[in-house]
């Protein structure tokens, strides 16, 4: 379906650890070079991490403007089948976009552990509102990435064409609807100050899903792509927490 290269930097990353799998991903027009420094720090854990790419990223905007959600929803499954297939356990990392998929893909029955979702985009992304029944123009200029820290470079495209807003529109809406019958443990990671998706996104998801445990920890000094700003360690250090901790408290009430 791609008709371009990988961007050099862009690829999917893969680290073999213990029988603990995290799938974790990146969120629209991003890449996996996003999230590495979470995979990385993750893996150095000693989990088993696959950082996927999603379909048309990472590679030329016409192939985003080629791609639909159900083709990132896909991504998702395989990438869990992957990580189902050699790991015990399967938990999911996801930012913005990625944290959309992460809780589709938690309402669909699989056997997952757990979901930690990074300023996931739920209800809003106001910036796209305008362009939910728009057509023209075609593409629009890519702003940059809202990172709060301006020495960071994240890897994406100069344009975003208008229909693949349109697909994580339709995504956010057809995942809203889905929310309350995700009973996973969830944990969200929510930047005070974000600049493309609010952080009531994050608010409207606790108050939906119906996991008996889901937690929430505000990120500070971060602004949307947290996980190569200021808190990229402390997402690091929850996340292991969040799945030791529901790893252990299975274990506990598997010996009742």
């Amino acid at each position: 379906m791609e008709c371009y290269d990988v961007i050099q930097g862009a690829e999917s990353f893969y680290y073999k650890g213990n029988e603990i799998g995290v799938l974790v991903s990146h969120g629209f027009m991003g890449t996996p070079q996003s999230m590495e420094y979470v995979g990385k720090g993750l893996a150095k854990k000693g989990y088993t991490v696959y950082g996927l790419r999603l379909t048309g990223h990472g590679t030329h905007y016409h192939d985003i403007e080629n791609a639909t959600y159900e083709n990132w929803k896909q991504d998702f499954l395989e990438g869990y089948q992957l990580l189902k297939s050699q790991c015990k356990h399967v938990f999911i990392v996801g930012q913005s976009m990625g944290g959309t998929l992460t809780f589709h893909t938690a309402s669909q029955g699989l056997d997952l552990e757990g979901v930690i979702a990074i300023n996931p985009a739920m209800t809003s992304i106001p910036s796209m509102e305008p362009y939910r029944s728009r057509h023209t123009p075609r593409y629009l200029k890519e702003d940059r990435p809202d990172i709060k820290d301006q020495n960071v470079y994240e890897i994406t495209y100069d344009k975003v064409p208008v229909r693949s807003m349109r697909e994580l529109l339709h995504l956010m809406d057809e995942t809203k609807e889905l929310l309350s019958t995700v009973t996973c443990p969830a944990l969200l990671l929510t930047s005070s100050i974000d600049h493309v998706v609010p952080p009531e996104n994050s608010a409207y998801i606790l108050n939906r899903i119906r996991s008996q445990i889901k937690q929430q920890v505000i990120l500070s000094n971060s602004y949307h792509v947290a996980s190569m700003d200021y808190d990229k360690d402390e997402i690091v250090i929850q996340a292991s927490h969040f799945i030791e901790s529901v790893l252990l408290a299975k274990k506990a009430y598997e010996r009742i």
